[in-house]
């Protein structure tokens, strides 16, 4: 068992014992037999990530590539989002997908290691221009337990797996070129030029999630919080905001973060994605 297989456990087990301190005690306020409740979404993050490319076999090595979409509204090409719960009882199946393209105008060019020259940092001053795309696609698949419920609202564990795919395309335009060994006869990075790559993460991932319910008004507090490893060296999400069920359908509004740390030889080195969400939920 890895050191990080270990932690996940461990995390779990503790987690699991803090939240049933006291659960014995509460109102099970449980809705008997079989619910369900589909939930479209849109979140609307800035994006952050490390991006390592492998460069073409003639020149060998692979170039680092800055990537920031904080200008989310103005270069997103396309996005859908949609998560869905089936209820048995306290047990629980959730899952949640969503595929966002975006562009990062802001990119750069911060280093390139190439065979036989060694790893030469890239001054932001001759990055003339430079813009990434990334397209993603985010799939959660998940188990839960209900630990707590009641009139105050629930509480429930989850354990299972989320899927990162991410395929990345860098255009820069350099005013420097880096020469192989050879000169002018050898290989050579810079001018102008595109970078690609594509990486499937998985993860295990264990958590917490639920709502607390603000007296009887119908508005609701939800919350979420999952931490995982697999390919990751460690990742982790969390969301929370405010909402209003009436009956069979509600709306709710907030903030949602998620990071991947890979380490410096992956594709994504690292990834941050945050910012505002709002869903609509149809319960039956």
């Amino acid at each position: 068992m890895t050191r990080d297989t270990r932690r996940l456990c461990a995390a779990a087990a503790l987690l699991a014992a803090g939240l049933n301190t006291g659960a014995a005690a509460q109102d099970t306020g449980l809705r008997p037999g079989w619910s369900f409740e589909v939930a479209p979404y849109a979140w609307v993050p800035s994006i952050n990530a490390n991006l390592r490319y492998a460069l073409p076999p003639g020149i060998g090595g692979s170039a680092d590539v800055k990537a920031d979409a904080s200008d989310y509204f103005a270069q997103l090409n396309f996005a859908a989002a949609l998560a869905a719960t089936v209820r048995y009882d306290r047990f629980t199946l959730l899952t949640d997908i969503m595929y966002v393209s975006a562009d990062a105008g802001g990119s750069r060019v911060e280093a390139a290691d190439i065979l036989g020259v060694g790893r030469n940092p890239i001054s932001s001053t001759v990055n003339v221009s430079g813009s990434t795309n990334l397209k993603t696609t985010l799939w959660t698949l998940a188990g839960g337990y209900t630990l707590a419920s009641g009139s105050w609202g629930n509480v429930d564990v989850l354990a299972g797996f989320r899927y990162l795919g991410i395929e990345a395309t860098t255009d820069y335009n350099l005013a420097v070129t880096l020469l192989g060994p050879r000169g002018n006869a050898g290989p050579s990075f810079g001018g102008a030029g595109r970078l690609s790559g594509r990486d499937d993460i998985w993860n295990g991932i264990v958590g917490v999630r639920g709502r607390l319910n603000i007296a009887q008004s119908g508005f609701f507090v939800p919350y979420y919080l999952d931490i995982g490893t697999g390919d990751s060296n460690f990742t982790w999400q969390t969301f929370a905001g405010i909402g209003y069920q009436s009956g069979w359908a509600g709306v709710q509004l907030g903030w949602r973060y998620m990071s991947y740390d890979q380490g410096s030889n992956a594709l994504v080195q690292d990834l941050t994605m945050s910012g505002a969400y709002v869903a609509v939920n149809f319960s039956f």
